[in-house]
């Protein structure tokens, strides 16, 4: 074998014959193939719709008893705005599954996202292979979540066994229905300016509060999104500054029983997250205001209002971005630097 290990990353939203030609390619030439499976703490939407777990079954499936032996996926989270946490977080997943002195190489295709990647290791090799028949998840992932059964179809033809037939059985779960219903949202929410003649960008701004340990989060309601965390926050009125539609937000979604005066006093920061592709109902562009309450034995009481389910306090600790909305996770773990 020309090399002990050869690494490939990727999200495999789905897995399909593309990604098994590149793992194929692999085991050809490697004792062991890891496989980095991204965007592991992200929660169920409609562009990350499978868990890591989900995505192994698919991947290791889609092989022979043996050769599965040889694939170790692993979890890589995401660190949208910290691209240092993400090469440490993958160098970190690369050498907790190789041995010390073992000859490593990253696999990928030549002028695509792999190139990206092959250029972030000069401390490993590359192995390029050639993009089977320029196949795509995206486009697939479309067709698997529209209402053209023809376009699923031929979707399906493009998946490896493994991956149809788990597909086939989730869109008989209640996951696949809410994700259709979020498409739903997104389609309308869409179809008001679709006939503008420029794709509109839209202004938001969100609030990070922390107290003694605490992050004060929602729970959003409505298709989109629902039953994730977020940070309190909205789209900007036409008539208010961006610190005045956050401080609006928060008391409307919250209810946080300090006055904008006192609240306005503990800001500690504020960063513009601009991500073109942050929120999957078109460009949104937001800034976010960090406050930093006094320390205290008891949290202020909150009260969810507006378009949010509940308004809660939670521990730092327990932040997980398999739970948070959109980017919020990210935006918090920049801003905290955590």
């Amino acid at each position: 074998m020309q090399f002990d290990y050869l690494v490939f990353i990727g999200r495999f939203q789905p897995f399909h014959q593309g990604h098994q030609y590149v793992i194929r390619q692999a085991l050809q030439h490697a004792k062991q193939v890891i496989v980095l499976v991204g965007s592991a703490n992200s929660p169920r939407t409609l562009s990350n719709p499978f868990d890591f777990f989900e995505r192994c079954s698919m991947i290791l499936g889609s092989f022979t008893t043996d050769d599965a032996s040889r694939i170790i996926c692993v979890p890589l989270a995401d660190a949208i705005y910290n691209d240092n946490r993400w090469l440490l977080d993958t160098q970190r997943c690369i050498m907790d599954n190789t041995d010390d002195g073992a000859n490593i190489a990253i696999i990928g295709h030549d002028k695509d996202e792999s190139s990206y990647y092959l250029g972030l290791f000069p401390q490993y090799g590359s192995f390029l292979v050639e993009n089977f028949e320029n196949l795509s998840a995206t486009p697939l992932r479309h067709a698997y979540f529209g209402d053209d059964d023809a376009a699923r179809d031929r979707a399906y033809a493009r998946m490896t066994d493994a991956s149809r037939q788990f597909l086939q059985a989730f869109m008989q779960t209640a996951d696949y229905a809410t994700l259709k219903q979020q498409l739903g949202e997104i389609q309308r929410y869409q179809a008001a300016w679709q006939h503008a003649p420029y794709p509109p960008i839209f202004a938001t701004t969100d609030a990070l509060i922390v107290q003694s340990g605490h992050i004060l989060l929602i729970e959003r309601g409505g298709d989109y999104g629902q039953g994730l965390y977020a940070l309190p926050g909205g789209f900007v009125d036409p008539h208010e500054n961006l610190l005045s539609a956050c401080l609006r937000e928060v008391h409307e979604e919250t209810n946080l029983p300090i006055d904008a005066q006192t609240l306005t006093s503990h800001l500690k920061a504020s960063q513009t997250f601009d991500a073109p592709k942050r929120s999957q109902r078109g460009r949104t562009i937001t800034t976010v205001y960090y406050f930093q309450l006094p320390a205290t034995t008891q949290l202020p009481v909150l009260t969810a209002g507006d378009d949010a389910k509940r308004a809660f306090w939670l521990p730092l600790a327990k932040l997980d971005g398999r739970q948070m909305f959109e980017d919020h996770y990210s935006i918090i773990c920049k801003m905290l630097g955590i």
